[in-house]
C-alpha cells in the first residue's frame, strides 16, 4: 500500500478473536497456577474480554468453549456481551475430557459414544443459535496409541458420517470449521492430522466447510504460509487459532517464538485480499498464559497481530513483482524483510487515538486499576480454568 492513509483503513477491517478459555487458569500437565482475580464464569470471562477490546478498538469478540462456558441461559449471555460492546464469535465443541472419549469421540468404534459425541456437536450448533453466533469450530482429540488399535479408513468413514451430520443442522449464514493438529493426545495416528486431511473433508462437506489453522500444530519447520496460500486460492481457508510454539504445541503469545512467522503469514493474507472483513478470515488467539497475567498479555497479542500485519501491508508489491519476474532474489527479498524491519509501533498509536482509543492500551490497562478491583471483588466461588 502507498501511503499511511492506504494502510491505516486497511487495518481498521483487521479484528482478533480473543477466546473465553485465555481468561481463566490454565497450565501443564504438571500444573495450574491460579492468579487472583480470574474470572469465576462466562460472564466475567466477558467483562475481561470487554476491557480488552474497549482499550484496544480491535478485539470485538469472544469465542466461547462448550461446557466449559456452559450456562441456563445463552441468550441472556449473548445480550451480556451486547451491552459489554462484543459480540459472540466461535462456538467450540468439547469432545476430549469425557472418560467416554478415552478411544476416540466421532471416531471411536462403540456406536454408543460416538452418537454422544455427534449429540454434542448439534448442541454446539444450537449454542450458535441462541448467541448469534456463525461459526462452529471443531477439533477432535481422536486417534490411536498402537499399530492394530483400530481400524485407519473406518474411522475415516466414523468422522465423515459426523461431519456431515454437524453440517447438515447448519443454518444460514452459519459455518464449521475444521482444526487439525499433528500428534497429542495420540501418538500412533492423528484421525485429522494436517491440513490436508481437513481440506479433504471440508472439500466434501461443502461451502460451507472451511479448514483452521492452530500455528502450533504443525512439524518443525512446516511452511504455514504455503498452507496459507493454497488454503486461499482454493477459498477454503476460514481462520486461524494464533499462538506461538517452541518445541510442540505450547500455545504461547503469537509471535513470542518467531515474529517473523506471523509476519510471513499476515503476507499471504494481506497479498490475497483476505485481510478485509469480507473474507471471513477470523483472526483468533488460541493462547495459555499459564504464568505470565491473563489480559495484559491478550492485549499485547492484539497488538502483535496489528504490528504484522501492518508491517504486511507496507511491502513494496511494486517492486517486488519486478523484482520476482525479473528474477532478481537478492533483491526481492530485501524489498521482503525492509517490511518486515519496519517500526510502525507509531502508526498504529495515532490509529487508535484517531479511532477514539488508547495509544498505549498495555499502559492503560495498568494505569486503570482494573487488575485491582477483579482482584478484590472476584472473591469466594470456584475460578474458572483450563477444563472448567
Amino acid at each position: 500500500m502507498d501511503t499511511e492513509a492506504e494502510v491505516k483503513a486497511a487495518l481498521l477491517g483487521v479484528k482478533v478473536e480473543t477466546a473465553s478459555w485465555a481468561y481463566a487458569n490454565s497450565g501443564t500437565r504438571f500444573k495450574v497456577f491460579t492468579q487472583p482475580g480470574v474470572p469465576r464464569d462466562p460472564y466475567e470471562k466477558i467483562d475481561d474480554a470487554a476491557v480488552v477490546h474497549r482499550l484496544t478498538g480491535a478485539a470485538p469478540t469472544v469465542a466461547l468453549h462448550i461446557p466449559w462456558d456452559k450456562v441456563d441461559d445463552y441468550g441472556q449471555l449473548a445480550k451480556h456481551a451486547r451491552d459489554q460492546g462484543l459480540q459472540i464469535g466461535a462456538i467450540n465443541a468439547n469432545v476430549f475430557q469425557d472418560d467416554d472419549y478415552k478411544l476416540g469421540s466421532v471416531c471411536h468404534p462403540d456406536p454408543a459414544v460416538r452418537r454422544k459425541a455427534t449429540d454434542h456437536l448439534l448442541e454446539c450448533v444450537d449454542v450458535m443459535d441462541a448467541t448469534g453466533s456463525d461459526t462452529l469450530k471443531l477439533w477432535f482429540a481422536d486417534g490411536t496409541n498402537y499399530p492394530g488399535q483400530d481400524s485407519i479408513r473406518a474411522r475415516q468413514d466414523r468422522l465423515s458420517e459426523a461431519l456431515s451430520e454437524a453440517y447438515e443442522r447448519l443454518g444460514e449464514g452459519q459455518r464449521l470449521l475444521l482444526e487439525y493438529k499433528l500428534f497429542e493426545p495420540s501418538f500412533y495416528t492423528t484421525d485429522v492430522p494436517d491440513w490436508g486431511t481437513s481440506y479433504a473433508h471440508c472439500l466434501r462437506l461443502g461451502p460451507k466447510a472451511q479448514v483452521v489453522i492452530d500455528t502450533g500444530h504443525h512439524a518443525p519447520g512446516t511452511n504455514i504460509e504455503f498452507i496459507v496460500a493454497f488454503l486461499l486460492r482454493e477459498g477454503k481457508l476460514g481462520g486461524f487459532d494464533l499462538n506461538s510454539r517452541f518445541y510442540a504445541d505450547d500455545d504461547l503469545m503469537v509471535g513470542a517464538a518467531d515474529p517473523f512467522q506471523l509476519f510471513r503469514i499476515m503476507y499471504e493474507i494481506v497479498a490475497a485480499g483476505a485481510h478485509r472483513p469480507e473474507a471471513g478470515l477470523a483472526f483468533m488467539l488460541d493462547q495459555c498464559h499459564n504464568i505470565e497475567p491473563k489480559i495484559p498479555a491478550i492485549i499485547r497479542s492484539v497488538l502483535t497481530v496489528q504490528e504484522m500485519a501492518a508491517r504486511a501491508m507496507t511491502v513494496d508489491t511494486s517492486a517486488l513483482t519486478a523484482a520476482q519476474r525479473n528474477g532478481d532474489v537478492l533483491d526481492a527479498n530485501e524489498i521482503f524483510m525492509d517490511a518486515f524491519y519496519s517500526d510502525l509501533r507509531p502508526l498504529l498509536a495515532e490509529l487508535r487515538a484517531e479511532q477514539g482509543f488508547e495509544a498505549d492500551p498495555l499502559g492503560a490497562y495498568y494505569q486503570s486499576g482494573y487488575a485491582e478491583k477483579i482482584a478484590e471483588q472476584r472473591v469466594g466461588g470456584q475460578q474458572a480454568g483450563w477444563g472448567a
